[in-house]
Parts: structure tokens; sequence; C-alpha cells
């Protein structure tokens, strides 16, 4: 079930309650921890106010400056130790914050497990090009469509529908959707466990 505009702004203000928590609990400044994640600090505070949804590369961001993982920043899903997540739940997450950004599927990103599994349905025209690095292991794997994964001073690998690729996700990397067809890509990332 998608959620309305008030469960998302309930999920915003917790998230933006745990991000607040956790900086304190750090002992940092709003300021410093904006500074270290790479953002402004009147962003930081729209996304501690719940005013604000952090992107993807901004949890990750907020995350690594934190020394947490991902998912210790988003509200757990509960305590079951089975978790079905159905075709039409999951926290979205654009890729950035620029327009038509691409918006992947949080699958799997708690702060129990050092395991995010997340779905993309990238479209034509949609903006995919952000730089990514972050603590790990990763393997993408492309379900139909095409897509070019550049891993900075490595090299760019075209990755057709059933291909994949892993790598450290410490290498700078970033994706480009080829063509005019959509793509159905899943990435997996495996955080180190000492991140929480």
């Amino acid at each position: 079930m998608e959620p309305s505009a008030g469960n998302e702004a309930a999920l915003n203000a917790r998230i933006g309650s745990t991000i607040r928590r956790l900086r304190e609990k750090s002992g940092l400044s709003m300021r410093e921890l904006a500074r270290r994640a790479g953002i402004s600090q009147p962003f930081l505070s729209q996304i501690e106010r719940g005013a604000s949804a952090p992107s993807m590369v901004t949890i990750y961001r907020l995350a690594e400056a934190l020394g947490v993982l991902p998912g210790a920043l988003l509200p757990a899903p509960g305590t079951a130790s089975v978790q079905v997540v159905r075709a039409s739940e999951g926290r979205k997450l654009p890729v950035s914050g620029e327009p038509n950004s691409a918006v992947g599927r949080a699958l799997l990103m708690r702060p129990d497990t050092t395991l995010e599994v997340m779905e993309y349905l990238i479209e034509p025209g949609q903006y995919l090009e952000e730089w990514f690095s972050l603590r790990g292991d990763m393997a993408v794997y492309v379900v139909t469509g095409r897509l070019d994964v550049e891993v900075e001073g490595a090299g760019t690998w075209r990755l057709g529908p059933r291909d994949m690729i892993s790598h450290n996700a410490e290498l700078r990397h970033r994706w480009f959707l080829v063509g005019d067809e959509p793509a159905h890509v899943v990435l997996a990332v495996v955080h180190p466990s000492d991140g929480q």
C-alpha cells in the first residue's frame, strides 16, 4: 500500500528525529554533521524537523558521517523474524535531490542487518547519474533493460537482462540507462558489521 500524505509526513518526522538523536549522541552540531555529510545546514534542519525527506545519496552521506549503517536512519518495519515486502510496499527513495530523479524502493534497509536491498524501475529521461561511494560490497543485477555501470578508475560495463556486476562499494560508481527502454534493476549492498 502506498503511504498517504499523512503517513509520509509521520515517517519523515520519525527519520528526522532519528537523525537528530544520533547526531546529538555523537556530540555533533548540526553545522558539523552537515559539513561532514556534504549537505547544507538548512537542508539538514529541514530533514531533522521532518519537513524534507532525504534522498538515497543523502541517507548514505549522513550514515557515513554518523558512523552508522544507512538502515539505522530509517524506522524498523517490525520485529518479526520473517519479513515479506509486497510489490506495493517499501520506502521510496529518490536517487538524489535532482528534479525527475530515478526513485528506488527499499526492499530491505533496517538497523538490525548489514544487508541492504533496493529495487529500481528506471524510465528514460529520469536522472540517475549520481556518483555513489559507501563502505561495503555491492552487486547490481539487471532484470530487464540495459544499464552502463561506471566504476571510477576501473572502467564502464554494459549490463543487459540477467547480467550482474559486483565490486567494492567504496569505489565511486554511477549508472546510466542505455537506450529508450526502461530498466528494472536490483541493488544489494553488504555493509561492514562494525558500522552500527
